[in-house]
């Protein structure tokens, strides 16, 4: 799915894009899940509802269908730059693959270069990457770092994430409140405190 800007109406227009097979598929689905819970799909507030999650979740996992290594090269460059990139405050959407309920929060991503740097908006588009997918908090803070590194191969990574998960503050706990954080690191990152510290604040967050 893509948003086109249409600066001649000053709004934008809209093109979806969706496999027909997989979203007919999807919408059964979906249609058999709102009888089984006591609902009937043919009043009018839910007569299209299997076709508009059948195409929100096909948008909620597109990540599977994004391939993060080819969105870092897609803009590597050469350069002797070597004191810390640090991109925080990315916003982040998943879905926990427990439950399938979303979870979401802020992403901070730093790193330092040996020989190559990638444009900016990369790093968070390897973050959406990897967070539109089924996932769980912990394997997400280390793919991002993973990426990274084995792409860039920088001097060092670091990832923190601080999110929310509807699974605790809707259903289970209950506890509408707490924020889960994570954080991996590679290389001075991992080896240096003064570089680790620097990063935390660098992003205001401090590791409970």
């Amino acid at each position: 799915m893509e948003f086109t800007l249409n600066g001649d109406k000053g709004g934008y227009s809209k093109t979806e894009s969706f496999d027909d097979t997989i979203t007919e598929e999807l919408s059964q689905n979906y249609l058999n899940i709102l009888k089984l819970i006591g609902e009937d799909p043919s009043r009018e507030g839910l007569e299209k509802t299997p076709l508009r999650v059948a195409k929100a979740i096909q948008f909620l996992t597109q990540g599977y269908n994004m391939d993060p290594v080819e969105i870092i090269k897609s803009a590597m460059f050469r350069e002797d730059y070597r004191q810390m990139v640090v991109v925080k405050d990315i916003e982040m959407y998943s879905m926990c693959e427990h439950h399938m309920l979303p979870f979401f929060g802020k992403a901070h991503v730093a790193y330092i270069p040996r020989h190559h740097i990638t444009g900016l908006s990369k790093i968070a588009r390897v973050v959406e990457a990897y967070a539109r997918r089924l996932q769980v908090q912990e394997r997400l803070t280390t793919q991002i770092k993973d990426c990274i590194q084995d792409t860039l191969n920088p001097l060092g990574v670091a990832v923190v994430i601080e999110a929310q998960h509807m699974c605790m503050q809707m259903r289970g706990v209950q506890k509408q409140h707490s924020v889960t954080t994570t954080s991996d690191f590679t290389g001075a990152f991992l080896s240096n405190l003064a570089t680790r510290e620097e990063f935390m604040r660098i992003i205001g967050t401090n590791l409970h």
